[in-house]
């Protein structure tokens, strides 16, 4: 199907909700994983357990026994209850990323608590538009000490529906902030998939949204995860990719198959620089990642450098470019927010 189709249904028994474009997977959300339910974006009261000397992070208590890790450790009492946000997904038996700084998310903004100032989406850019959000933004939000962020939704929407979400976002903000006292406990959850799908997707609006107990088959989105659920990615030609996800790193190694002409290699690897933010993003992978690209001349890094420079640029999730190694391998740094899709599936298939 032509134009982007929004698809809730299930995977793996879990809620899950998926975005497909012009007939391709463009992104997945899933339910987290039933053994780590804290989801990336969920806000709890934590207490303090241990501090790092030396390396400036401190452990955390969270709710149900669950470890969570603060990098900056700047102004967190020791031995005292501390608001934070589920900032990211930990391997099996690591501690979860943690950040002091919330966000209460919506489908028109988000409020920031303790960081005040009103922001307009920079895709707005009509100034009269602006002004007059973000007039609106300071109206709701008063004397607070709060911030806000309008999306890019608002550009079009209801002046009165903004207002009215944005109110119930401040009020929930308030009494967050308000639980500094008490054990480890989960204050808001994390939205789920269909939640942060309405969120997330519905600017600009959909042409289709799909849903039922067969949504995903007859969209087509279960052929698309299995296929994320192999190692091979093929490209065009006879060329292909392997992903392949261990403890430490994540490996891709790129092949140009058959053809063995001088510019088989600087076009299979222009292939894999445009495709991986999305397989990374919907493979659910982050960390370390390490790409072997196929052989080409050195003169050509420079071009390849662009490619992944401009595919990354727009892929969402946090990602560094470190660069080429000695040994002319590709290094990047991706931030791990959402669960592994492998993992997923096995939790289910052991179920």
């Amino acid at each position: 199907m032509k134009g982007r189709q929004v698809v809730l249904g299930h995977l793996f028994g879990l809620e899950a909700a998926a975005l497909m474009v012009d007939g391709q997977l463009a992104d997945l959300l899933v339910a987290g994983d039933p053994l780590t339910p804290l989801a990336p974006g969920a806000i709890c009261r934590a207490t303090t357990d241990r501090f790092m000397k030396g390396q400036g992070g401190v452990f955390l208590r969270l709710p149900d026994g669950q470890t969570g890790y603060l990098r900056d450790r700047k102004g967190v009492p020791e031995g005292k209850p501390v608001l934070v946000q589920i900032a990211g997904v930990a391997e099996e038996g690591k501690a979860l990323p943690l950040s002091t700084r919330l966000l209460v998310r919506g489908r028109h903004g988000l409020v920031t608590p303790g960081a005040p100032g009103v922001n307009v989406s920079r895709s707005i850019r009509d100034e009269d538009r602006r002004d007059a959000l973000a007039a609106l933004g300071r109206e709701v939000l008063g004397a607070r000490d709060h911030g806000l962020i309008l999306r890019s939704v608002t550009l079009d929407a209801d002046d009165a529906e903004i207002r009215d979400e944005l109110a119930q976002l401040i009020d929930l903000a308030d009494r967050i902030c308000a639980e500094t006292t008490g054990g480890p406990e989960l204050l808001l959850d994390a939205p789920s998939p269909w939640e942060q799908a309405w969120m997330d997707w519905a600017e600009p609006a959909p042409d289709a949204v799909e849903e039922g107990e067969d949504s995903f088959e007859r969209c087509g989105v279960l052929e698309a995860v299995d296929a994320l659920l192999t190692p091979r990615i093929a490209l065009p030609g006879s060329a292909d990719a392997f992903v392949e996800a261990t403890r430490a790193l994540v490996a891709v190694d790129v092949n140009t198959g058959n053809d063995t002409s001088l510019a088989a290699g600087l076009k299979a690897n222009i292939a894999v620089a445009r495709e991986l933010p999305r397989q990374l993003a919907l493979r659910g992978l982050g960390g370390q990642v390490v790409v072997d690209f196929a052989p080409m001349p050195k003169r050509d890094r420079a071009t390849l450098d662009q490619v992944l420079q401009a595919a990354f640029r727009g892929a969402g999730s946090e990602t560094t470019l470190v660069g080429w190694t000695a040994m002319g391998l590709y290094e990047l740094t991706r931030k791990r927010d959402r669960v592994p899709l492998a993992r997923l599936a096995q939790a289910a298939g052991g179920a």
